[in-house]
């Protein structure tokens, strides 16, 4: 009889995207996985949904699977018409590209975890700060197996899941447990002439800016010094210390 305990792997970078590829050899390690992810990439997806038209799945083995949704889609569909069970973890990544700081509210790798998070589920996002599609992922292997062992035998607080970047490196120098940064994105849309029916085409660039750059115990500071920055998130956004500061000016 098979005890070993269930992953269920995803991301937004599409199924054959080698950060998820490098992700599922290493979760390999430690339980039997199942790959629900994206056909192609859905990056910025965030939380979104696919409410307008339906979404498919195709099969690719026995244990991967294609969908034509966004990666919240790909973990609802997952637990209600492929897997038996709930899984005992759900590890989203590894993303090309950091989700620290406000990008995380942006990120399909990170909605992906949010969601497992509401059901229930303990859930890791794992982000790489690195725009390169071939990348060396071997420095990130220990960081990644030990945190995944871990919630599996420790699980998490309720409404709590992980976010985890990674800087690009050879050598991690260690992790740090750390909050996000406070940052903003300064966004331009580039004039990209006009598409057959006169109808105006802009594509989306942007710089961040990170508004605390001194701040020693934030992702942003751990990805500059090399190391790993391991961030819990909760699904509560209520601003409780306002909440009888708005309750006595009523």
């Amino acid at each position: 009889m098979n005890t070993k305990k269930t992953i269920l792997i995803t991301n937004d970078d599409g199924y054959l995207a080698q950060g998820i590829q490098f992700l599922t050899q290493v979760m390999q390690n430690i339980a039997n996985v199942v790959v629900v992810a994206p056909d192609s990439a859905r990056s910025g997806a965030g939380c979104s949904i696919t409410p307008t038209h339906p979404v498919t799945i195709k099969q690719i083995s026995d244990n991967i699977y294609a969908c034509s949704g966004t990666p919240v889609d790909c973990i609802k569909i997952a637990l209600e018409k492929i897997l038996p069970c709930k899984p005992d973890l759900v590890v989203s990544g590894i993303n090309h590209g950091d989700n620290a700081s406000i990008s995380m509210h942006y990120s399909g790798t990170v909605g992906a975890v949010l969601e497992a998070c509401m059901k229930g589920i303990p859930a890791i996002a794992y982000s790489l700060r690195t725009l390169k599609k071939n990348c060396d992922f071997s420095p990130y292997a220990e960081i990644t197996e030990k945190w995944a062992k871990k919630v599996l035998n420790e699980g998490l607080p309720q409404d709590t899941c992980l976010n985890i970047n990674f800087p690009e490196t050879n050598k991690l120098y260690g992790e740090n447990i750390c909050r996000t940064a406070r940052g903003l994105w300064h966004t331009e849309w580039i004039d990209a002439g006009k598409d057959e029916e006169g109808k105006n085409i802009y594509t989306l660039t942007g710089t961040f800016c990170n508004l605390e750059p001194d701040a020693t115990d934030t992702d942003y500071w751990a990805i500059d010094h090399n190391m790993a920055a391991i961030t819990p998130l909760k699904l509560d956004m209520t601003n409780h210390a306002l909440i009888n500061k708005l309750k006595q000016a009523k």
